[in-house]
């Protein structure tokens, strides 16, 4: 189990926020305003935000000056805060949700790999479980959305067993990123399950972030 930052911490290591377009999953589209954490232990070898893994060198950010920021995102027109990563359970949330949920009425969104308990307060949870680090039946549970990156066949097997154990949740295959084989064993599967959905990366294709 990782372990979480305490609870009351003033400041998270922060590697980005910004304004953008939900790429991924049921949202997409949406307007939306991020708040990329540091620090990921889970380590997926296809990880686009690797930068993000250590969390000693991004700088800290006061759960003050987050919140104030999603207040101002909200007034330009985002529709909800996305807490991602890095792996964003890696650290207690409960505090960060409180500072936003006291300076803005946004939704909270988390993205999540499961691998750590549950903190904070979502109003929707992304979940996004690896096949190296198994997620917590607490977040299958839990999960508004399951989304299994797809590289190979061993993906699918691993997407079923996971939804099994997350009926409540809407299921979405999303191939890995320039991955032809996943491209097509997404595209066959989901044809052929009325259950699934397809998840494509959108705001790669539109090169925004």
């Amino acid at each position: 189990m990782s372990e979480q930052e305490p609870l009351g911490s003033s400041g998270l290591p922060v590697v980005e926020t910004f304004h953008s377009l939900q790429g991924e999953g049921l949202h997409a589209g949406r307007s939306a305003f991020f708040i990329r954490l540091g620090g990921c232990r889970v380590g997926c070898s296809w990880c686009d935000t690797k930068h993000s893994w250590p969390a000693e060198v991004h700088p800290q950010q006061t759960l003050e000056a987050l919140a104030l920021a999603c207040a101002e995102a909200a007034s330009a027109g985002a529709a909800f805060v996305v807490l991602t990563g890095g792996e964003p359970l890696h650290h207690n949330l409960d505090a960060l949700s409180a500072a936003i949920r006291q300076h803005c009425s946004l939704p909270i969104h988390l993205e999540t790999s499961g691998v750590d308990p549950l903190t904070g307060s979502p109003d929707w949870i992304s979940l996004s479980p690896k096949r190296h680090q198994p997620p917590r039946a607490e977040l299958l549970q839990r999960c508004d959305e399951l989304k299994v990156v797809v590289h190979d066949a061993a993906d699918l097997l691993f997407a079923e067993v996971s939804a099994s154990q997350a009926p409540q949740a809407t299921w979405l295959l999303q191939p890995g990123w320039d991955c032809r084989e996943g491209q097509a064993l997404a595209l066959e599967f989901v044809q052929a399950q009325p259950r699934w959905r397809l998840s494509l990366q959108s705001h790669k294709w539109l090169g925004v972030r």
